[in-house]
């Protein structure tokens, strides 16, 4: 045997793997992940919405209304009845004043509904009310 080196067994030759620092790494990008992530907020129903060719995002979209094509609105995933809209916008306003509506319409919706609830959010103070589009 030459010198220094010591006669290792097969079970002493296996070396054990910390994983430690691999948790603490997986831990911190998970947590990087979960703040950074944006949140897509639904109104709570799948709609068509109508195509245009001139639509632009809207980032700052806090209130999301849905109107399917028999009329029902919906906010946060639950059914309002038309006279319910403007409690409920000046509710969601008064949480975050700087968002602002945005109405995703089905495109057999009666306008007298879209203009209903566009008439609601106004008077509930909100002017900046978008409407939901495809872009082209």
């Amino acid at each position: 045997m030459r010198r220094g080196f010591q006669n290792l067994t097969p079970e002493a030759e296996e070396g054990e793997i910390d994983i430690t620092p691999m948790l603490d790494v997986v831990f911190i990008m998970l947590i990087f992940f979960i703040v950074t992530a944006s949140f897509v907020k639904e109104s709570g129903i799948e709609v068509n919405r109508p195509d245009a060719s001139t639509s632009a995002a809207k980032p700052r979209a806090n209130i999301l209304i849905g109107i399917n094509d028999t009329g029902e609105i919906w906010i946060n995933k639950r059914k309002v009845e038309v006279s319910q809209v403007r409690a409920n916008i000046e509710r969601l306003h008064a949480e975050n004043p700087q968002g602002t509506v945005v109405v995703q319409a089905d495109e057999e919706a009666r306008t007298k509904t879209l203009v209903a609830v566009m008439d609601a959010a106004r008077a509930a103070g909100v002017y900046d009310v978008s409407l939901a589009t495809e872009a082209n």
